[in-house]
Formats: C-alpha cells, sequence, structure tokens
C-alpha cells in the first residue's frame, strides 16, 4: 500500500467502476478504491499490479477517506437511488468542508438536485456526471456530462478531460487505438461542464432516450429486410455495414452489423435468430418520454421505442393474439434493392426527427430548471465514447455552431434538405410497412411529428370546440390577439361569446 494520498478515490467496484478506476489510473493519476465487499476490491487490486498511476485500495471506508489528497474528490457508482444516498451518509461525516462527491451513475435529475442542494447546505461540493459508453467506454474512454458546482468542475476537469473518448478537431470522428496503459494523445475531449445541479444527469437520460429511439428504428429496419424482403442477417449485416460508411456512420450501426454476422455457437445458427424477441429496459427511456409529457414538449419518436419494448415483452400475449388477430400477407413483388435504399432513407429521416425531438426538450427543460445548455457543446462531446456516437452528431455540433438559437434541428438548412431529398423514400416504407403488416412505430411516428410541425393548421381547432362543448375550457379564435379566450354558451350558440 502506497503512502502517497491520491488524487481521487472510487466507491463502487461492479464492472463499470473498475474499468473507470483502471482508465484514471491508465492516464497517470493515483486513485484510491473501495468496496463493499472486501474481497472484490482485494481481487482487483492483485489483478491489475502494473498501472502507471497508483491503484490503491482500502478495507475500511474511512482509511479511504483519509488517503485523498485535498479537497477530497470521490466518484460514487454504486446502485442508483437509494444505495447511493446511503453511500453519501457514510461519507458525510468523514469529510472536510469544500470536498467534492461525484455520483457517476445512472441517477435521476431530481435526485442530483436534491443532493445537490444537499450538500450545499453542508458546504460539500457536488457533481451528478452522466457516464455513458457501458464497460468498453468507462474502460478507454467514455462521454461525460458532468453537472453541479462549477467550481467543483473545475477541480475535476483535468481528470475527466483525460479519461474522456477523444474525437478528431476537424471531423469529429473519433480516434481508435486506446490500449490499457496507453492513452489516446491528441484529439478534443468528450467532455464538457452542461450546467447546475441536475443539468448533466439530465442530458444523460436524454441521450438515453434517444439511444432508445435509434435501436428501435435499427430494428424496424433490420425487421423490414428480414420478413418482408426475406433476407438471411448475413445478407442483412452486409448492408449495416455499407450504411456505416456514409451518413449512417454509427456505433449502433457498426455494432449491429457485427450482430447480424454473428453465429450461435450451440445451434451453428444465425445469433440473432435464436435471441427472445423480448426487450429489457433500465427506466431512462421512459424517464424522458415521461418528462416531455411533463413539460408539454413533443417527444413521440422516443416515446413509441419505449412502448416497442413493452410491447415485446407481451410475450405470451402476443404469441395468443397470433393464432387469432389476421393481417394481411408479408408478400414483396418491387425490387428488393431500391427497397432497401428507401429503407436506409426512412432510418436516416427518423433519425433526424428523433434527435430534433431530443434537443427541443432540452430547450425546454432549461426554461423549467433554470439551467443554460449549450447544445453544440452537446452534441460535440456525443460525437465519441457515447452509445449513440456518430458522424451525424458532427452536422448538430455544425448546426448549433452557426445558429446556437436554433429552435428546431429540422429547421437548419443541412437537415432540411437531407429530409426534402429522402422523404419520398421515407413515405413509401412507412406506406408498404402498413399495407404489409409490418409494425415500424419510430418510423411512423416520426414522419407524423415531421408532418405536424410543417403543417400550418392542424385540427386541433377542433378539438379545442370539442373541450369548449363539453368542459367549457375555453379557445381562442384566430381574428383575436393571442392571449384573449373565449367561451361559446352552447346551449345558445346564437349568442354572443363570451370573452373571459
Amino acid at each position: 500500500m502506497s503512502s502517497k494520498q491520491s488524487d481521487i478515490g472510487l466507491i463502487g467496484l461492479a464492472v463499470m467502476g473498475q474499468n473507470l478506476a483502471l482508465n484514471i489510473a491508465d492516464h497517470g493519476f493515483n486513485i484510491s478504491v473501495f468496496n463493499r465487499t472486501t474481497e472484490k476490491m482485494n481481487k482487483f487490486i492483485s489483478d491489475n499490479p502494473n498501472t502507471p498511476g497508483t491503484l490503491v485500495g482500502h478495507a475500511e471506508i474511512k482509511d479511504f477517506v483519509l488517503s485523498l489528497s485535498l479537497p477530497r474528490k470521490i466518484i460514487v457508482l454504486v446502485q442508483a437511488g437509494e444505495g447511493t444516498d446511503a453511500i453519501i451518509d457514510k461519507l458525510l461525516p468523514l469529510l472536510n468542508w469544500g470536498d467534492i462527491i461525484i455520483d457517476g451513475g445512472n441517477a435521476h435529475w431530481s435526485d442530483t438536485i436534491r443532493r445537490d442542494e444537499k450538500l450545499k447546505a453542508k458546504g460539500y461540493r457536488f457533481i451528478g456526471s452522466g457516464v455513458s459508453g457501458g464497460e468498453e467506454g468507462a474502460r478507454f474512454g467514455p462521454s461525460l456530462m458532468p453537472g453541479g458546482h462549477k467550481d467543483a468542475w473545475k477541480e475535476v476537469k483535468p481528470i475527466w478531460e483525460a479519461i474522456a473518448a477523444k474525437v478528431d478537431a476537424q471531423t469529429g470522428k473519433p480516434l481508435e487505438g486506446a490500449k490499457p496503459g496507453v492513452p489516446v494523445e491528441g484529439g478534443v475531449p468528450c467532455s464538457a461542464y452542461i450546467g447546475p445541479n441536475g443539468a448533466g444527469h439530465y442530458v444523460k437520460m436524454v441521450h438515453n432516450g434517444i439511444e432508445y429511439g435509434d435501436m428501435q428504428m435499427i430494428c424496424e429496419a433490420y425487421d423490414l429486410m428480414r420478413n418482408l424482403l426475406i433476407l438471411s442477417p448475413d445478407e442483412i449485416g452486409d448492408i449495416f455495414s455499407g450504411w456505416n460508411k456514409g451518413v449512417l456512420d454509427s456505433f449502433l450501426i457498426q455494432i449491429t452489423a457485427e450482430i447480424l454476422k454473428q453465429i450461435d455457437p450451440v445451434t451453428g445458427r444465425p445469433f440473432v435468430d435464436i435471441i427472445l424477441d423480448s426487450a429489457g429496459q433500465k427506466g431512462t427511456g421512459k424517464w424522458t418520454s415521461t418528462n416531455a409529457i411533463d413539460l408539454g414538449v413533443p417527444g413521440p419518436t422516443i416515446a413509441e421505442a419505449v412502448f416497442a419494448r413493452f410491447i415485446s415483452a407481451c410475450i405470451d400475449e402476443r404469441r395468443l393474439a397470433n393464432t387469432v388477430l389476421k393481417g394481411p400477407e408479408k408478400y414483396f413483388q418491387g425490387d428488393k434493392i431500391e427497397f432497401v435504399d428507401a429503407i436506409h432513407d426512412a432510418l436516416f429521416c427518423s433519425k433526424i426527427c428523433s434527435y430534433a425531438q431530443g434537443f427541443q426538450l432540452m430547450r425546454e427543460a432549461q426554461k423549467k430548471y433554470s439551467w443554460n445548455l449549450n447544445f453544440g457543446k452537446i452534441a460535440q462531446i456525443w460525437r465519441g465514447g457515447c452509445i449513440i456516437r456518430a458522424a451525424f452528431l458532427q452536422k448538430i455540433t455544425e448546426a448549433y455552431a452557426s445558429n446556437p438559437n436554433l429552435t428546431n434541428l429540422l429547421l437548419d438548412p443541412y437537415f432540411n434538405k437531407a429530409i426534402q431529398c429522402a422523404q419520398h423514400n421515407w413515405r413509401h416504407v412507412v406506406g408498404v410497412a402498413a399495407t404489409h403488416g409490418i409494425p415500424v412505430p419510430t418510423f411512423s411516428s416520426a414522419l407524423a411529428y415531421y408532418d405536424s410541425y410543417r403543417t400550418l393548421r392542424l385540427p386541433q381547432n377542433l378539438l379545442q370546440g370539442q373541450r369548449d362543448f363539453f368542459g367549457a375550457h375555453t379557445y381562442e379564435r384566430i381574428d383575436r390577439p393571442r392571449g384573449k379566450i373565449f367561451h361559446l354558451d352552447w346551449l345558445s350558440p346564437s349568442r354572443p361569446q363570451i370573452e373571459l
């Protein structure tokens, strides 16, 4: 055990915690670690004896705290919710004024706001940091979304920027080649201060909601090729590999190609064909959709992605329904190559709309929670390390660099032109899917969002008439200033309307 004090500490040695600790040590920082199960901590230390930075384990939390240089910086990576609160409560009696606690878990942003207020009142500093990229990202370079105490961020910044994924300054493409003990040199770090209290965890939540949308869209593209065009998983994998060389270049497209080419070692069949079609979820997509509803922001594509997972989990009901409910024959008679190109365009257009909804939600959230979010910077730090990393994000970065006050990505010239060029194919795919009974909830909801957003007059004028009729909920008139509300006496509708 080293007598030198550590630069930072980490509590919680599950896979993410172990990989993040090794990433920190690889960059030459001395790090102390603590885990509730001492045996796990001891094994972790013994398995990693030669890191560039000193890696020290402590069996007692008091010794762990005392091993850290001042002001102490402690990463908490334990179960979100009560588990995080319990660890914080254990730490507080051992800390000095100004010490920093960093919650790196998937915390709900409202919990982060609560913890920030609690710790600030006691003289401590708190950072809630989104960490995206899974196990590999944590080990070799994640996307990091810190929010909270701004002065605390200045203390943490050298470590966070060192361990974050790096992208090329000109192209925005991730710099590859990280290996244990050999950090990636150069490039722009995928980490930036997001804003006060819960801003970092909120942005991570929206990232995950967008991720839900991306994954479901890819599944819909796969479903059309597998069950309408009757292509093999290997053939579809080749198509996704090709797509990964163009505008759809992304981590999720890349791994989809690899998954589709994987053979099951037990049966010799395509691996994807033996996976049960019941999807799990950890809640962040649901949080995003719920918050969109709470703020009155349209987020249909992310919500449909969440609902798609829910209906997939109703597997016993679906098996019964399959024997009772009938639909059209799935018999495609068109040109398969042309339709594959159309599916590509449908996926790209739907992706644009999904991201537009995510950024629209963040725009409204900053008003609600008194944040000042830099949307171009957010897109920048998503370009590498995180699950949704994609070439596409460079275009979002450029859109907000050109117009920081952009109200919706659909209004940016690049994305506007992209949809104008591809929307015929998008509409064709949604129509063919409906005709053949193949569900495409994110493709179709994204199209409905696009058409609703561009429509000058929606049918909700009738809806407001309905609301006023049965509940006297009032309405506005097109020939009066906004904000003037009226009610019609429906018992005597010919009488003058009442201005309220």
